[in-house]
């Protein structure tokens, strides 16, 4: 997989961390682990979840 993508399958939220795993190669739900230990930090870590699911398409679109 070489693009960014929302799965249709498989999503807790908006399928935002599962798309950047699936086109890392990396486990879905370290990604997850590792956004929510993160999210405890301040920052703009919730600013950057939304603005990439607005970007992200999802799996089967035509964006």
């Amino acid at each position: 997989m070489n693009t960014l993508i929302r799965p249709r399958t498989g999503r807790l939220l908006a399928g935002v961390c599962a798309g950047i795993a699936d086109r890392f190669g990396w486990s879905r739900t370290l990604v997850r682990i590792a956004w929510v230990v993160l999210s405890l930090f301040p920052g703009p870590l919730w600013i950057a979840y939304v603005v990439l699911c607005i970007l992200m398409p999802n799996q089967g679109s035509r964006r």
